[in-house]
């Protein structure tokens, strides 16, 4: 047993000495050639080595000995690219798709045996795509191709869908050939009307997870499309400088356009045909008749109608419905205006008001402060001062250098309140403070008269 994990042991020793490399997976394109390289390493130097060999599942391609030389099975489409004990490269030229498969580089040595690794080749083939939007297709109930889309030598095969704004249906076909490819050619069918000409559509394929869009337009040929405008019901007598207009559409476009009347009979000579414009030079009672425009292209000719009633008078409402609809977008715009205007003054009368609040708030006092009180001196018996206003002492008023507003300390006196309102009479009323009677008696002194309290008016 213990012989059988020596002789497993110095197997696997073996084995790790030497090794083999070559790409695990390869791409390659139809047409094209590949390279397949192929190394041999060993840390054993009396390791040699004999034969190298390049398969493709059990058939040999190209083999290379260092005593025997080179030998390749199809010269034409395979070589060994600088042969060595080391290193031997394959390469395919003119790659088809039946050379997808597995391919094994085999290493035979001395006297190890022989060591094998293997690659994996894909063949693709990118695929020419192509679509148009039909021509000839004619306007009618039946449903027709009107695009189709193809997606040639495609490997692996391409998918179609469409994209439309307008309903239809889409019929696919696909096609194997002989070198391995698929072509698959998509038809976009639908009912073709006037209206659908010129319309979008877009064929999308998808190959190798990639989209590749093909924007279109359809192509549908159809008669003319007649519409006559100009006529405001109020074509009244004498009026001057109308006309009418002669609308349409084509394809292939519009080569002539007929002016007449309904009953067969000559234009009048009041109005004048050019083009696809009738003028009338001055509306008379022979205007007052049915008109006719036919328009021809090369699918055929179609006409419209249009009946005129002449006026004896101007149609109020008529000539009125332009007007009304200017009038009714300038009053719009004016509004809007007016709108914005007062908008705008509210705003800025709000801004004001705010900077205002915040002016007061953070400015010097609204008010003035009351100057100090007068004193007026006189001398008593006693030699002491008397004062006959408020005596300063009772309240005092400080200003803070900040410019807020002052800071008044009032005394508990009882005799304040009433110190304070003789104050301020003085000082809303200052004449009429002379008249106020002396309180417990007093009198005043030092002046040349005296007077009564008494009330005069």
């Amino acid at each position: 047993m213990q012989l059988f994990f020596l002789l497993l042991g110095l197997l696997f020793s073996v084995l790790q000495a030497q090794d083999v490399t070559v790409t695990d997976k390869m791409t390659a394109l139809v047409g094209k050639e590949v390279i397949f390289p192929c190394t041999f390493s060993s840390k054993d130097p009396k390791v040699r080595v004999t034969q190298i060999m390049w398969m493709n599942s059990t058939v040999s391609l190209a083999v290379y000995s260092p005593h025997l030389g080179i030998h390749v099975n199809d010269p034409t489409r395979f070589q060994l690219v600088d042969p060595s004990p080391t290193s031997v490269t394959l390469k395919i030229s003119r790659v088809y798709y039946t050379d997808e498969g597995e391919y094994s580089c085999e290493v035979t040595t001395f006297p190890d045996g022989n060591l094998k690794a293997f690659t994996k080749l894909t063949v693709k083939a990118i695929p020419q795509n192509s679509a148009e939007a039909k021509s000839g297709v004619v306007a009618d109930d039946q449903e027709k191709v009107v695009a189709t889309c193809k997606s040639a030598n495609a490997r692996p095969p391409s998918q179609i869908t469409w994209h439309s704004v307008i309903p239809g249906n889409i019929s696919n076909t696909i096609t194997n050939n002989t070198d391995g490819t698929s072509t698959i050619v998509s038809d976009f069918i639908m009912t073709p009307t006037w209206t659908t000409d010129g319309m979008p559509v877009t064929c999308i394929t998808n190959y190798d997870s990639t989209d590749y869009p093909i924007p279109l337009k359809l192509s549908v040929q159809y008669s003319p499309v007649v519409t006559i405008e100009g006529f405001d019901d109020n074509w009244h007598l004498h009026r001057s400088g109308v006309f009418l207009i002669c609308n349409a559409k084509g394809n292939p476009p519009p080569t002539s356009y007929i002016w007449k009347t309904v009953d067969g009979s000559p234009l009048p000579s009041s109005v004048r045909a050019k083009d696809n414009v009738l003028y009338v030079d001055e509306v008379d009672a022979r205007v007052n008749r049915s008109f006719l425009c036919e328009v021809t292209n090369a699918l055929g000719s179609r006409a419209s109608r249009q009946d005129v009633l002449v006026r004896e008078k101007p149609n109020p409402s008529g000539a009125g419905t332009t007007g009304g609809i200017i009038g009714g977008i300038i009053a719009a715009i004016v509004g809007v205006a007016v709108a914005a205007t007062v908008i705008m003054i509210c705003r800025q009368q709000r801004r004001n008001e705010i900077a205002k609040d915040e002016e007061e708030f953070d400015g010097p006092p609204a008010y003035k402060p009351p100057p100090p009180s007068l004193k007026l001196h006189t001398e008593q018996p006693s030699g002491q001062e008397a004062l006959l206003r408020n005596p300063p002492h009772q309240h005092e008023i400080t200003y803070d250098e900040d410019m807020t507003p002052p800071k008044i300390r009032q005394s508990s006196d009882p005799r304040l309140h009433s110190a304070l309102e003789d104050e301020y009479l003085e000082q809303e009323n200052p004449i009429y403070n002379e008249f106020k009677p002396h309180e417990n008696g007093s009198r005043q002194e030092d002046h040349g008269f005296v007077m009564s309290p008494a009330v005069y008016v």
